[in-house]
């Protein structure tokens, strides 16, 4: 992993689309475009702050959503949204409508985005969680007809005291549910326990709630659909596995849950917020791939690799393997994984990009951590992996916003690889505060980042268990 070096000044404002960007080397790597900013003054946020974004991205469309103006006690000013439609080359920005007293919605913050898009019906979706709500804490899915370029009032999906919704659609013409979509959450008030939803019209309307069979506590789940119409779930589950069920019929029902793996994870140093939710994708031959932070391959667990499983069927699942982003001696702790997967690829020629946070140095404390934006990449389905690079950092905790649970960028982050191109991870990056004003927002890759790495590293194969006492994030 190269070094890090000093966090660079911002090169001179590019306008894309009536947005004002900045192009900046980011201390590392590669060069970065800022695609959001947060605009908001509300008194209860710490304000130019955009943390926990998600994207997807369809033929030359990129969407992406994030929080803007982190809550120190939970949820945001407002979900923004950042869009390509030229395949990363420019960008356009905006907020959604109808969520918080900000945009003349109900609630009093807003969290959790995820993106989907439903191409049956040409639709862009957000989905998001209302945050002290007239209604609880509901899940909220907004809706794009214009190619994500603008987005309309929030459509209800579930109330309740919900928490960790995710959005997945079917856009596979040949399946049999071609345009179902299904959104995940955990109902906080019944142990986590999890639920899915599905709607056959864009998003406009949602069937009843729906549970896996079985037990079934945990968060996180994030969906993924197989060709064949099978929809995939991988969630964190409360007692310390990464675990995963399905549906075969369309969400008419669920399965009951399968283990994945165990999970042995190391609490990332300084205070900050972080933990082994999942993040999973997957190929055009319906292989899901699903990464996470775990410590299994370092004696005594003093820092964390990511590692990746895969699975065909939703069922079975290959022992975890280590991404060989540096040696297991090194100091360095990475954490919070995005995985993207090409969609016009598979099995052995699958081409993957991996985006994650780190720690140069895993023993650090809250004043002395630097955290770092990392990417590696694959080729061959994750066999091997090529050199990572530094696409941010290093950047202090103290500026990042704080949070009831700690400093935060995100419980998630994420990247999308556009079918025969490049990998665009959208990711918070932070400068240093001006006064009591942070200078923190949303960036992109100019350009996006390449995908190489077929014939480098091989990943490692799998360790023993190495137990480890954790506790699981379950706010907003």
């Amino acid at each position: 992993m190269p070094l890090p070096r000093k966090l660079a000044v911002l090169l001179p404002a590019l306008v894309t689309g009536g947005l004002l960007v900045a192009a900046t080397s980011a201390a590392a790597n590669v060069a970065v475009t800022q695609v959001s900013s947060d605009p908001f003054t509300d008194a209860q946020a710490q304000h130019r702050t955009e943390v926990e974004p998600d994207t997807f991205a369809f033929g030359s469309t990129i969407v992406s959503a994030f929080q803007v103006g982190r809550v120190f006690g939970g949820g945001s000013s407002d979900i923004g949204f950042a869009t390509s439609t030229d395949g990363g080359a420019t960008w356009t920005s905006g907020f959604l409508p109808g969520t918080t007293a900000n945009t003349g919605g109900p609630c009093g913050q807003i969290s959790d985005a995820a993106v989907a898009f439903d191409a049956k019906h040409n639709v862009w979706l957000i989905s998001s969680l209302g945050v002290n709500c007239p209604s609880g804490t509901p899940v909220f899915t907004s809706r794009s007809t214009d190619g994500g370029k603008t987005f309309g009032n929030p459509v209800t999906t579930a109330t309740g005291s919900l928490d960790k919704n995710w959005i997945v659609c079917d856009n596979t013409a040949s399946s049999p549910f071609f345009g179902n979509c299904y959104t995940q959450y955990d109902i906080t008030s019944s142990g986590d326990s999890i639920r899915m939803r599905t709607s056959s019209d864009g998003g406009l309307t949602w069937g009843p709630a729906r549970a896996p069979a079985g037990a079934h506590t945990g968060l996180g789940g994030q969906p993924v659909v197989q060709p064949n119409g099978t929809v995939v779930v991988p969630y964190l589950s409360l007692n310390d596995q990464i675990r995963s069920f399905r549906s075969t019929n369309g969400g008419g029902s669920w399965s009951s849950t399968t283990a994945v793996a165990s999970i042995s994870h190391h609490d990332a140093a300084g205070g900050l917020r972080e933990e082994a939710l999942p993040s999973a994708e997957i190929d055009s031959s319906g292989t899901v791939y699903v990464v996470w932070s775990d410590c299994r391959f370092r004696s005594g667990c003093p820092s964390n690799d990511i590692v990746l499983s895969k699975s065909a069927n939703g069922t079975t699942w290959t022992a975890p393997a280590r991404v060989p982003i540096d040696a297991t001696t090194s100091t360095a702790d990475h954490f919070v994984p995005g995985i993207g997967v090409d969609p016009s690829t598979s099995g052995a020629g699958a081409r993957i990009g991996l985006t994650y946070y780190f720690y140069p140095a895993a023993n650090c404390t809250a004043a002395t951590c630097r955290l770092d934006v990392g990417f590696i990449s694959s080729t061959n389905g994750g066999t091997s992996w090529g050199t990572a690079t530094q696409v941010a950092g290093p950047m202090s905790l103290s500026w990042i916003p704080n949070t009831s649970q700690g400093r935060m960028f995100g419980d998630y982050i994420s990247t999308s690889v556009r079918a025969g191109g490049n990998a665009f991870p959208i990711v918070p990056i932070a400068a240093a505060p001006s006064g009591s004003t942070f200078t923190m927002g949303m960036f992109a890759p100019t350009g996006g980042l390449p995908l190489t790495g077929g014939a480098r590293r091989a990943a490692d194969t799998p360790a023993p268990q190495v137990a480890s006492a954790r506790s699981v994030v379950t706010a907003f």
